[in-house]
């Protein structure tokens, strides 16, 4: 159902390495009980998540996601292979929602502080347009001017929309507003196309799916740039978090996030008023230290939500996929699992957030056991040291050689011209 390349390609790093991502050292090791005992790898049965009861709703069926691939489910760390619970030893009981994943992480340190089913696929619905911030946010001018086509209005009737019309020009940051507070599908439709270059809107979902890979999503995969549902578009809790790391880092993000309203601007020539919106994530007008963050919904994806708030010096975010707004909605649901991670020690993690590039780095040649520590001196450096050095003496040899031919040579001819030869 989806292309596998750039997953089997990350796999082939991993690989290649030795191992997948382990856990890094410097987070701390759980006490041996049953949760941790799930959280270190170690044989356990799984722990399920607490779940808040939700009224039954009749729903179209979810997608069939792709198979597992074990590599992608330990990226972080092996504790976060599992289908359920997973929490610090000692940890107190997170909130019960209705949301099918969840996972909450530090934007600044990386470390995660817990999560269900973390690797999980889950479909995203209108959270996916962070990944389209992340990718096109630094690639468009704000400030150009852009005119509306008619391929941008072609979204799904009944869907969200900001209010965008055929041929009005609008600047690039009136349209980054229009996603992220209203989640406007014409508005990522634009921008897609914006930051696809001669591809288009195509172009733009090929680069957000190429910029996931390289984060390091790779359970990751884009079909339409607005999040409408297509065949085989999938996330995860954890995805959803290395991506939104990276729209928090951008100061423009964080600025449109925390938007409570603008205008969108009137369009003469094609007869419209200019009119208001609101940003429609409840978070930043509800919640202390908030920082904002996506709301989403579809049929098949249900609720999901991406939020992000600061407290104590502390930045957290939480991520949810397939939840059902009763009895909390989606936000509410997010700032339950905040409050729950805010109670957490600093220290406290079961694994991390990988950095950008880093399961896509070219692994490196270990240096030989009588060689000097890397520190000293790099492995790389040396066999390029070494190399060049061995091109060196090469070039000398030659040198040495022509001049003792030449040598010879000026001597016979000086031999044979005392002899009389031609």
């Amino acid at each position: 159902m989806r292309d596998r390349l750039l997953a089997t390609t990350a796999t082939a790093v991993l690989l290649a390495v030795g191992a997948a991502v382990p856990a890094p050292a410097a987070l701390p090791t759980p006490a041996p009980t049953a949760a941790g005992a799930a959280q270190t790898g170690a044989a356990a049965a799984t722990v399920p998540c607490p779940r808040a009861v939700a009224p039954h709703v009749s729903r179209p069926p979810r997608p069939s996601p792709p198979p597992a691939v074990p590599q992608e489910r330990v990226v972080g760390g092996p504790a976060l292979a599992t289908s359920g619970l997973v929490v610090p030893a000692g940890a107190p009981a997170p909130p019960k929602v209705t949301a099918t994943s969840w996972l909450v992480a530090d934007l600044d340190s990386g470390q995660v502080l817990g999560g269900c089913g973390p690797h999980e696929y889950g479909t995203p619905a209108s959270v996916q347009k962070l990944l389209l911030a992340a990718t096109m946010l630094p690639r468009l001018d704000p400030k150009r001017v852009v005119t509306v086509t008619a391929e941008d209005m072609d979204i799904e009737p009944g869907s969200s929309a900001v209010g965008l019309v055929e041929g009005g020009r609008y600047t690039v940051e009136t349209v980054w507003l229009g996603l992220l507070l209203n989640s406007g599908n014409e508005a990522a439709n634009v921008l897609a196309r914006l930051g696809g270059g001669a591809e288009g809107a195509a172009g733009g979902v090929r680069a957000m799916n190429e910029y996931a890979h390289q984060l390091g999503a790779l359970q990751t995969h884009a079909v339409t740039p607005s999040g409408l549902d297509g065949r085989g578009q999938f996330t995860s809790a954890y995805d959803l978090a290395l991506i939104a790391r990276v729209c928090f880092a951008n100061p423009t993000f964080r600025r449109y996030a925390l938007t409570e309203r603008t205008q969108i601007p009137a369009q003469p020539a094609q007869k419209t008023k200019g009119f208001q919106i609101q940003n429609e994530n409840q978070l930043i007008y509800q919640y202390p230290g908030a920082l904002g963050g996506k709301t989403g919904f579809t049929d098949l994806a249900r609720h999901t939500y991406v939020g992000a708030a600061e407290r104590g010096g502390r930045r957290l975010v939480v991520t949810l996929l397939g939840a059902e707004p009763q009895p909390m909605r989606g936000w509410e649901q997010g700032a339950a699992l905040l409050d729950w991670g805010f109670t957490l020690p600093a220290s406290a993690a079961v694994g991390r957030l990988v950095e950008p590039g880093e399961l896509t780095a070219a692994p490196t040649v270990s240096p030989s056991p009588r060689a000097e520590p890397a520190a000293a001196r790099p492995a790389a450096a040396s066999s390029s040291v070494a190399g060049g050095m061995a091109i060196a003496w090469s070039v000398a040899g030659l040198v040495a050689a022509a001049a003792v031919l030449l040598m010879a040579g000026l001597l016979w001819r000086r031999r044979a011209t005392r002899r009389g030869a031609p």
